[in-house]
C-alpha cells in the first residue's frame, strides 16, 4: 500500500512540477498588477525552444533556449500593453494564438513531417542521499529531476524576496497602488515589464520541462492549457508563493487520480476522467474565491501619472 501512495505522490509532484514554474512566473506578474493571458504561450514557445536548444548543445542548453524563448513571447505582450497601451486580456491572448500557430509552423519546417517521433536528452530523476529513503514522503518529494529540487528553493526564495527587499516591497506596491509607488520614486511601468520578462521565463522553463524532463519530445499544442491553469493556481494559492505550491500539488493530484479512477474499470466515459483536474480546480476556486486577496491594481491599466 505504501508502494502505491508513494508512486502517486511522486507522479503528483512530477505533474505539478511545470504548473508551478508558470505559475510562480505569473504570480510575480500579478503581484505587479497585470495579468498575463500569455503564457500559455510562453510555455510552449519554451517547449519548441527546449526542443531546438538541446538538439544543439544537450539539456542544459535546451533549458537556456526555453526561457529565452518564454521570455520573447512575454517581451511581445510587455511592449504591446506597456507602451502601446493595449488591452491587457487581448494582447495577451494573441500572443498565445501566435506563439501556438508559430511554434507548429517552424516544427514542421525544422522537422518534417515525421518529427512527432523525434527525440531529445532528458532529465532523469536523482535520488537525493538519506532524505530519499524516508518512506512515502521520501520517494514522491526526494527522486525528482534536479529541475524539481531548483523549484523548492525557489518557491522560498519568492517568499522571502517578496516580503524581505526593497524589490519585493516595489513590485506588491506596484500591483496595490501605482501612484504611491511612483510617489516614492518607483516606476511601475518598469516593474511590470521585468515582473512580465521574469514570468515569461519561468513559462519558457515549464515548457522546457515537459520535453526535457517529462515527454522527451515536442508535439503541436502540448501546453494543452497549463498557462491558463497557471493562472488558476496563482488565485487559488491566493498570490502567495507557498499557497500556489500547495495548489499546484493539488491540481497535480488530481490530474494523477484519472489514471487512478481509471484503472479501476468503471464503465464511465473516460471523457469524465480527463476533465476530474479541472473540475476539482474549479470547485477548489469556488470555495476560495471570496476569502482571496487580490492585489488591488490587478488587471488595470496604469494612469499616465503613474507611469
Amino acid at each position: 500500500m505504501s508502494d502505491v501512495l508513494g508512486d502517486f505522490l511522486q507522479a503528483s509532484v512530477r505533474t505539478a512540477t511545470p504548473l508551478a514554474l508558470a505559475a510562480y512566473g505569473e504570480l510575480v506578474a500579478e503581484r505587479a498588477g497585470i495579468i498575463n493571458l500569455g503564457l500559455e504561450g510562453s510555455i510552449i514557445a519554451g517547449a519548441f525552444g527546449a526542443l531546438v536548444g538541446a538538439g544543439v548543445g544537450g539539456v542544459g542548453a535546451g533549458f537556456v533556449v526555453a526561457a529565452l524563448a518564454g521570455c520573447a513571447a512575454a517581451a511581445v505582450v510587455a511592449v504591446v500593453v506597456l507602451w502601446l497601451r493595449a488591452n491587457t486580456i487581448i494582447a495577451g491572448t494573441a500572443v498565445t494564438m501566435l506563439a501556438l500557430g508559430l511554434t507548429g509552423t517552424l516544427y514542421r519546417a525544422l522537422y518534417g513531417a515525421q518529427g512527432a517521433a523525434l527525440s531529445v536528452p532528458t532529465l532523469g530523476p536523482q535520488a537525493l542521499p538519506w532524505v530519499s529513503s524516508i518512506p512515502v514522503l521520501g520517494r514522491a518529494l526526494f527522486v525528482q529531476p534536479v529541475i524539481t529540487y531548483l523549484l523548492y528553493g525557489l518557491g522560498l526564495g519568492l517568499w522571502w524576496w517578496s516580503t524581505h527587499t526593497h524589490a519585493g516591497l516595489a513590485l506588491r506596491a506596484t500591483g496595490e497602488r501605482p501612484a504611491a509607488a511612483f510617489a516614492a520614486g518607483i516606476s511601475p511601468a518598469r516593474v511590470q515589464g521585468w515582473a512580465l520578462l521574469f514570468g515569461g521565463a519561468m513559462g519558457g522553463l515549464a515548457g522546457g520541462v515537459l520535453v526535457l524532463a517529462q515527454v522527451g519530445t515536442f508535439s503541436e499544442g502540448m501546453s494543452a492549457g497549463r498557462g491558463f491553469i497557471a493562472i488558476a493556481i496563482v488565485v487559488l494559492g491566493r498570490w502567495s508563493p507557498l499557497g500556489v505550491a500547495a495548489a499546484a500539488l493539488l491540481f497535480g493530484a488530481a490530474s494523477q487520480l484519472q489514471y487512478v479512477f481509471q484503472s479501476l474499470g468503471w464503465p464511465v466515459p473516460y471523457q469524465l476522467f480527463l476533465a476530474l483536474p479541472y473540475l476539482l480546480t474549479l470547485l477548489a476556486l469556488a470555495g476560495t474565491q471570496r476569502r482571496a486577496a487580490a492585489p488591488a491594481w490587478l488587471g488595470r491599466a496604469l494612469d499616465d501619472d503613474a507611469r
